[in-house]
């Protein structure tokens, strides 16, 4: 038989970094402050995630499985949300990593955007593999990959300058 599982809302302070269940009075245990720090709706521009060295790569995969199963199912956090039957805060902490879904929340998860506990484990796998299939399809990104990984930091700074000020200044074919 089964343990029961603990459906409380497992979650990282924002002040203090503590992690712990959700408290009566939405504060910390350690700092005492409110743990529900409201949250833009949407990311404007993803940062690049470097993979992990303590093992937390999987945390990441899982918020960004949920991010984009959410988006293709054209669903808001709110919407998503109100399906799970949690605070919109609650999916924005976990899709932004400062709060762990448990197996509950995972369940609660996978029933709302109408997938499998599993497809919510391998999908962030297969959509990076997808990801980077479509960019080496383009012919200019497949010729340039192997140049940019001999630039150094300096390098690929002033590059990316150069290619930001070129799509926002254009220059005319005469």
């Amino acid at each position: 038989m089964l343990a029961p599982v603990d459906s409380r809302e497992v979650l990282r302070c924002d002040h203090c970094a503590l992690v712990q269940f959700r408290t009566q009075n939405n504060l910390c245990r350690r700092c005492h402050l409110s743990l529900d720090n409201e949250e833009p709706e949407e990311i404007i521009a993803e940062a690049v995630v470097e993979p992990a060295k303590d093992g937390l790569r999987s945390h990441l995969q899982i918020a960004s499985a949920i991010r984009m199963l959410r988006t293709s199912a054209g669903l808001s956090q709110r919407q998503l949300a109100l399906r799970m039957q949690v605070p919109r805060t609650y999916v924005s902490k976990i899709e932004n990593e400062k709060a762990t879904p448990t197996l509950s929340s995972l369940e609660r998860l996978a029933k709302a955007l109408e997938v499998p506990v599993p497809e919510l484990l391998k999908t962030s796998c297969s959509s990076r593999e997808r990801e980077i299939r479509e960019l080496m399809a383009d012919e200019f990104i497949a010729e340039l990959a192997p140049y940019v990984s001999q630039l150094d930091a300096m390098q690929r700074s002033t590059f990316l300058t150069q290619v930001r000020d070129l799509t926002m200044h254009p220059r005319r074919s005469a």
